[in-house]
């Protein structure tokens, strides 16, 4: 996970993020067919989520991640994007606010 420090990784990472909100998407598509989908996509994708984002953010994303995959009406919530969010927007703003410039 060291490559993924790097503004390369990151982004890469956010690719992966839109990538996966997007197949996440795709059981809308399928009238009918579209709850069976998500009954295997949901722990694939809480799956995923821990892969992407170890530790407890991650995990509390995975838990979110299932139960938005789950149920009905809610995969057009981009779990994995607002989790990249999260992680490289806010949460990075958040150790360094307050912080003196370092000259």
């Amino acid at each position: 996970m060291a490559a993924m420090k790097s503004p390369e990784g990151k982004y890469k990472k956010l690719f992966l993020s839109l990538l996966l909100d997007g197949i996440g998407m795709l059981s809308m598509l399928i009238p009918g067919l579209g709850p069976a989908l998500d009954l295997i996509w949901a722990p694939l994708a809480s799956w995923f989520m821990t892969r992407m984002y170890p530790g407890r953010f991650g995990t509390a994303a995975a838990f979110i991640t299932f139960v938005e995959e789950l149920l009905p009406g809610t995969d057009v919530v981009p779990t994995f994007t607002l989790m990249w969010i999260y992680t490289f927007l806010l949460r990075g703003t958040k150790k360094t606010a307050g912080k003196p410039a370092v000259k």
